[in-house]
């Protein structure tokens, strides 16, 4: 619940001036015992009696029910809130919420909505329905190219997975969705931020540890952990009830989550890890078995560990991965499957569609192959684990992911290069690979002599490499 501010019902107004008419008075009296610090903030704005009687005369009109009722109209069921700025979507579990914001805590609800690529149609008829709900304004902003050059493309660099398949596309997407609620926040003069996000999740984690990182003033209103709807069939009835229309019934309901990195499915038959999933519930690629019988092949370009190209035409990080999502999602490439730990501690199953992330995912990592060597590759593997785990867990402002982030910068200077890749029917195939930075020698590599490596220096080696098994081997057998 959010932390809220009190006065107590006996607490001590300020006395009028005795020029002051009866009903004024009573009214003076009614707005301090509803609305203390709006009448501390009125007064605060002159210096003598006169002009805060003419203050309160300019919130007091001649229409004392109308003042009356507005005064308590910034009162609530659960407190007292003045603007809440509420991460939007239009969908069920946010469509919900701005009537209930309303009613529990009295406040304006200023609906934010984030493009991060999960498409126009999501977009549609989102200020009508936001306002028809009781939203004061609809606020949208375009985050797509920020969203894959500074969440996406590091994780990328990273070569952060979680839990050996995720590619992290929710995971991704929240802070900078946070991030942007709390320059709203701001903009609009809100002191409160909500979502939607239930209380089994990690969402409700991934944008709250972004609201303490960035705004530690901020209340959270976080309304399924509060309300009385205990599920989406409850939700669904309370949409109806209140004529919000929401992209979902009864009869299939599934929790969707799209932006420019993936699509996420849960819920449903989904929520058996024995069902597999219906064909028609994949939504941006192909079924493998129904792609093209002719093979494609893509050419991804990368600069320091980052893509900038396919097929030698330089992209903004945003429209790249747009482009491999098409070309991918026709192939059918990127559907993955599994069941996750989430950090609240239960599992969960989940499929996945993220055909350009996986085919960027591939290329990249195929380029570190000859521009890396052994003891850093071993390295960044195992730190592309913690990261992907801080990430997964909503810590993308701790200092410990963004002093990892400078290590994988640092270490991917030269990763720079192109790489090709066979997409067909669901899998994606290196054929090749090139650098001007490769640490790959032909002359050394090739089973023909040559003059650096010389096939004798590997006895000596193999002697004093072995030799902690061979001491070891001599102890057990007595020799």
């Amino acid at each position: 619940m959010a932390q809220l501010k009190t006065f107590p019902s006996s607490y001590s107004y300020p006395a009028t001036s005795p020029s002051l008419h009866r009903t004024e008075q009573v009214l003076h009296h009614q707005i301090w015992k509803e609305n203390p610090s709006s009448f501390k903030n009125l007064g605060t704005r002159t210096t003598n009696g006169a002009g805060k009687f003419q203050v309160i005369r300019a919130v007091v009109s001649s229409d004392t029910e109308t003042e009356i009722s507005e005064s308590k109209k910034v009162s609530g069921l659960r407190g007292k809130l003045n603007k809440v700025v509420l991460a939007y979507s239009g969908g069920l579990d946010t469509s919900v919420i701005v009537p209930w914001l309303r009613e529990n805590y009295g406040c304006d609800v200023v609906c934010f909505t984030a493009d991060v690529g999960q498409g126009i149609k999501e977009l549609d008829g989102l200020e009508a329905k936001a306002k028809a709900s009781g939203a004061s304004q609809l606020v949208v902003k375009d985050l797509r190219e920020e969203f894959v050059r500074d969440y996406i493309f590091p994780c990328l660099r990273a070569g952060a997975v979680y839990e050996r398949k995720y590619l992290l596309g929710t995971s991704m997407a929240r802070p900078v969705i946070a991030k942007a609620m709390v320059d709203v926040a701001k903009e609009v003069g809100a002191d409160a931020v909500s979502h939607g996000c239930t209380g089994k999740g990690n969402d409700q984690v991934r944008f709250e540890l972004t609201f303490f990182a960035l705004n530690p003033k901020l209340n959270v209103v976080a309304p399924w952990r509060e309300w009385d709807i205990t599920g989406r069939e409850d939700a669904i009835e309370y949409a109806k009830k209140h004529n919000v229309p929401v992209p979902v019934t009864k009869k299939s309901i599934y929790s969707r989550d799209r932006n420019l990195w993936h699509l996420s499915h849960e819920g449903d038959i989904l929520e058996d890890p024995a069902n597999e999933p219906k064909k028609d519930m994949y939504m941006i690629s192909v079924d493998p078995e129904d792609a093209p019988n002719q093979a494609e092949y893509v050419e991804i370009g990368i600069e320091s560990g980052l893509p900038v190209s396919v097929d030698g035409k330089r992209r903004s990080p945003a429209s790249l991965l747009a482009e491999l999502n098409e070309v991918g999602g026709r192939h059918g490439i990127g559907r993955i499957d599994m069941v996750e730990n989430r950090l609240v501690g239960m599992k969960s199953r989940g499929v996945y569609e993220t055909p350009g992330g996986t085919i960027l995912f591939t290329a990249v990592r195929e380029l570190e192959s000859l521009t890396l060597d052994r003891e850093t590759i071993q390295v960044k593997d195992s730190l592309a684990l913690k990261y992907a785990e801080l990430v997964y867990a909503g810590r993308w402002f701790d200092p410990l992911r963004e002093s990892m982030d400078a290590f994988m910068q640092k270490i991917t200077e030269t990763t720079t290069g192109s790489v090709t890749l066979k997409l067909y029917k669901g899998s994606v195939t290196v054929t090749g690979r090139k650098s001007p930075f490769s640490l790959y020698r032909q002359d050394i590599s090739s089973f023909e002599s040559g003059q650096i490596y010389d096939q004798a220096d590997a006895a000596g080696f193999i002697r004093l490499y072995g030799l902690p098994m061979r001491v070891r081997a001599m102890l057990e057998q007595g020799i």
